[in-house]
């Protein structure tokens, strides 16, 4: 009797899963190649302007987007108001800049040039006093492992400081792994070092660089639109900080010169080979600011009895705008993951008005920024709307519509790179190739997921603000890197329709079954 019950319960069980899948199948099918196409014929158009985050373009996508998921029935965010999750630009403009070192006065853009999107207007004026104003302090770096403070007071003085980190015997030393350390190229972080010890001002010394270039001085009289994330909130610091010229540096430098740039040139310590300077200094610097805002998109398929829990489906649809009068329209990059966000939240709609609704509550967002550094799923992932530690999983879409000009094998027309599988869930890649070897059988290639990667892939898009707050993810990708990437020839011609709706399908048969198993995602491995 006993193994007549077993067996009766697995034959229940076993067809309740056919049942299930031929369910979700049956919801597959609304993304469809015809759908596909007319949604990223618009979204990759020239009429949207490349969709640069900050711009006409990015609203008018933002606006598309929204208007798709009221009409399928998502439903808006109480707590947003709406569909869109706003975070704010800022775009800085010089007004003016005056630096005078004993009599010397500096000819912005010539000897001067003050990084604006990283200072605010201040001024300050020092007189020739009893002690030395100005004080030199190698690199400018304070960590534990070394300091170019140690037995010095800057404490209401100027640091004069060179780019850069030093070598010891041809290698660095302040990280175990002899690599550069983050203070190699952060001169925001010896700011905060500079003023954490006092200092009212920092001067530094480009190694390299011994006249500015156009470029240089365009980009800081004026800046492109910039996020201010949290992390760039709590590094903000008291004091103003300049990079300076070779020659104006000889003004106050009690030094050899010459010798003084060779020895940071070969990355040398330097800290006791320049004499403090006592002379009057004066300082001001004023900008304004113009602040607009970009916004992440979200719309939701309410859960059933797992309704507190949360899947997400994420995509960017920023890419970036119009350069040198050519439109960079961004059809794979990232039109494809968009639009198959806006396919996959139709169908999910669609299951949810038959009466087939997900049971975790699923959530699709298209996020802004990520051209620019990940912004808007930064924003997102520091001011969540649902509770990260109830986000069962993020899978994540960015450019499945072409094949990889670099790929050589035979399955070129039947693969996507899957990122992240081997991370923070054990669980991922069992129900990920489950469903795809059931379904769709691509070949799900984990190229990407080498710790050994040069590309870094893991890190460039948005399911990284996920990851680093403890979410399983899954970065769904197609590899191309080279040919059109980030080129205005990035079109919508170069799609591969057929086997950008199998990964369509396949990422949303994931999703189906993510969204209704009876347990969320277990996180079971250490972040990396």
């Amino acid at each position: 009797m006993y193994k007549l019950i077993f067996s009766f319960v697995l034959l229940l069980t076993a067809t309740a899963g056919l049942a299930q899948n031929k369910t979700a199948t049956k919801y597959a099918a609304v993304i469809n190649q015809a759908s596909l196409k007319k949604h990223l014929g618009i979204l990759a158009s020239d009429s949207l302007e490349g969709r640069e985050t900050g711009t006409k373009g990015q609203r008018m996508a933002a606006e598309y987007i929204e208007n798709h998921f009221k009409k399928i029935g998502l439903k808006p965010l109480a707590s947003l108001k709406g569909y869109q999750q706003y975070f704010p630009l800022r775009k800085d403009s010089l007004q003016s800049l005056m630096l005078m070192v004993n009599g010397h006065q500096a000819i912005a853009g010539v000897d001067v040039i003050c990084p604006i999107a990283k200072n605010e207007t201040n001024n300050f004026e020092l007189e020739k006093s009893g002690t030395n104003n100005i004080v030199f302090a190698g690199y400018g770096i304070d960590d534990p492992q070394y300091s170019d403070y140690e037995n010095i007071d800057v404490k209401g003085k100027i640091v004069v400081i060179f780019s850069g980190e030093p070598q010891r015997n041809g290698k660095y030393f302040i990280k175990a792994d002899n690599t550069a350390s983050p203070w190699e190229r952060n001169e925001l972080m010896k700011a905060n070092a500079a003023s954490a010890r006092g200092a009212i001002g920092m001067f530094v010394i480009l190694t390299n660089v011994s006249k500015f270039t156009d470029w240089d001085i365009r980009r800081n009289h004026k800046s492109r639109f910039h996020f201010v994330g949290l992390d760039e909130e709590n590094e903000k610091h008291d004091i103003s900080y300049c990079f300076i010229s070779h020659d104006f540096a000889r003004n106050f430098l009690d030094a050899d010169m010459d010798m003084l740039l060779d020895m940071a040139k070969k990355q040398r310590l330097m800290n006791e080979v320049v004499k403090n300077a006592n002379m009057p200094i004066s300082y001001a610097m004023k900008k304004h600011s113009d602040i607009v805002n970009a916004s992440n998109i979200l719309g939701v398929i309410e859960g059933t009895d797992k309704k507190d829990e949360f899947v997400f489906l994420t995509a960017h649809y920023d890419h970036l705008g119009i350069q040198g009068g050519k439109v960079y329209n961004g059809a794979d990059d990232d039109g494809s993951g968009t639009t198959a966000v806006m396919m996959m939240a139709e169908a999910f709609a669609k299951a949810k008005k038959e009466g087939h609704g997900p049971r975790r509550t699923v959530v699709c967002m298209t996020v802004s920024g990520e051209e620019k550094g990940l912004w808007g799923s930064e924003y997102y992932s520091d001011h969540p709307v649902y509770p990260l530690e109830k986000t069962s999983v993020d899978l994540n879409t960015d450019m499945i519509g072409r094949m990889d000009t670099e790929r050589k094998t035979d399955d070129t027309a039947n693969y996507v790179y899957v990122v992240g599988h081997d991370k923070i869930s054990s669980e991922l890649p069992l129900i990920n190739e489950k469903i795809n070897n059931e379904n769709t059988k691509l070949v799900l290639d984990y190229k990407f997921d080498d710790p050994k990667d040069p590309e870094r892939i893991y890190y460039r898009s948005d399911h990284y603000n996920f990851a680093r707050k403890g979410v399983p993810v899954l970065f769904f990708y197609d590899g191309m890197l080279k040919a059109d990437y980030h080129k205005p020839t990035d079109d919508i011609e170069k799609i591969s329709w057929s086997l950008f709706e199998k990964r369509a399908h396949m990422i949303f048969l994931t999703a189906w079954e993510m969204a209704n198993r009876n347990e969320m995602l277990i996180r079971d491995k250490p972040l990396p």
